[in-house]
């Protein structure tokens, strides 16, 4: 999947274990990680052996996130939980590097995903679920044109403890009007010369809405 600011490709410990090992290392306290089941890694072999066991996986189907501009990879995503028959899929296994975090290309990785979903592969329900506490995630998601649905109280036990997870989603009917407000964003007209947004992307959100 291709955008003007970056590209998703097949993650491989071969192509990128390396450089994403070494761009989560800016991340010294190791927060990336706080809700992930997996991480922080210690070493690029460390990180390399764990590409190499998730690299196969057909679900969870996972991604690195690369930049147009360098050519190196910033960030993880995967496609999980896919049932076609349902029209039902998920994103996450979102893992950002601090050099993609907060960055137009962040958000251009998942509208690339929500548009194979819905445009390229005809799904009929594209589904976010996070932490109840990570409050950046759930934040990410409504920013990002989902809508909660609720909390699983103790959904799952993550590291010995309990763990709440809140449901978001975007169904077939409303991707068009999230799709215009992504689109709107995106476009190079409300960026500038900087780099930095003119509106913000709920603003679009909220008029596509209206």
């Amino acid at each position: 999947m291709e955008g003007r600011l970056c590209r998703l490709e097949p993650l491989q410990a071969s192509r990128h274990a390396a450089a994403l090992h070494e761009a989560y290392s800016a991340d010294r306290d190791g927060r990336n990680w706080t809700y992930l089941p997996y991480g922080p890694f210690a070493s690029t072999e460390e990180y390399a052996a764990w590409v190499r066991s998730v690299e196969r996986s057909e679900d969870p189907l996972f991604f690195a996130i690369v930049h147009l501009g360098s050519g190196r990879p910033a960030g993880v995503a995967s496609y999980l939980r896919a049932d076609p028959a349902m029209g039902c899929i998920e994103v996450g296994h979102l893992s950002y590097s601090p050099a993609l975090q907060r960055t137009t290309a962040a958000t251009e990785a998942m509208y690339l995903m929500m548009r194979r979903a819905f445009d390229e592969l005809g799904y009929r329900r594209y589904e976010w679920k996070c932490n109840s506490l990570n409050a950046p995630s759930w934040n990410a998601a409504e920013r990002l044109g989902f809508r909660y649905e609720g909390t699983f109280r103790q959904h799952w036990v993550q590291n010995g403890r309990n763990r709440d997870n809140a449901w978001f989603s975007i169904l077939d009917g409303e991707w068009p009007t999230v799709r215009s407000a992504l689109e709107a964003w995106l476009d190079p007209s409300n960026l500038g010369e900087s780099g930095q947004q003119l509106r913000t992307l709920r603003e679009f959100m909220r008029e596509a809405r209206a």
